[in-house]
Order: structure tokens, then sequence, then C-alpha cells
């Protein structure tokens, strides 16, 4: 097994359908990897001035992540680098960046607001839907 600090180009179109399908367990399912992709982008974090989406991963994968980019990664993403870490040591360099799921917010800032809408939501420590 090998952890590797994923950066990745979202496809602004699909990201949504990536967040439903998060929502709704999907991802989740898929043998053998599903769990700890889920999880992994659920915790994902976005560089605001690259407008990558960053996330630690674990993999088995002679090729990093083969079987989570035929899947899932290549269906909502169009660039995807990785870089091999320790374990926890890629959380930890993204630590300070915001929420992907939450951009520019934090959950101790107080209300989580949709900008584009311009609805506020009070803080859910869910990680992706204040209506669960």
């Amino acid at each position: 097994m090998a952890n590797y600090l994923v950066r990745a180009q979202i496809d602004v179109s699909r990201q949504e359908a990536l967040r439903e399908r998060l929502i709704q367990g999907e991802i989740e399912r898929l043998k053998p990897f599903g769990r700890e992709l889920s999880a992994s982008l659920e915790e994902a974090r976005l560089d605001p001035e690259t407008g990558e989406v960053l996330w630690e991963e674990a993999c088995y994968c002679r090729v990093p992540l083969a079987e989570e980019r035929e899947a899932v990664l290549d269906r909502y993403f169009t660039r995807i680098d990785v870089e091999r870490v320790s374990s926890g040591e890629g959380w930890a360099k993204i630590a300070h960046l915001p929420s992907f799921w939450r951009p520019l917010t934090v959950i101790s800032d107080g209300p989580v607001c949709d900008f584009s809408s311009g609805s506020c939501d009070e803080p859910s420590l869910d990680g992706l839907s204040s209506e669960k």
C-alpha cells in the first residue's frame, strides 16, 4: 500500500454529479476502494489559487489510483497528479486549505454561504450537506 497526495482539476460541469454520488453513498459501495475514496473525497480541499482539488488517498494498485480513476475519478476530473507521501502527510500539507465542498468557509466561522445563490445555512459537520 502507498499513500498519495492527489491534485486534480475538477470538471465543473460534473461537480454536482460527483457530490450527489457521494451523498447517496454510491462511491462508498464500490469494491474494493469505495470506502477509502469516498472518505477522502468528502474531506477534499480546494486550493483557491489554482482551483485544484486536493486529498490524500491510500492505494493498493501498482499504478497509482488505477482502479479509482477507471471507476470514478476520470469521469469528474480533467487532470490528476499524484505525489507519494507517508500516511497523514498529505492531509497535513493541505490542512490550511478550505473544504472543496464549502469553499471559502470554515465551520468555526459561522454560517455557510453559497455565494452563487446568496443563501446561507448554519454550519454542518457532515461535510457535504446541511439538509441531512
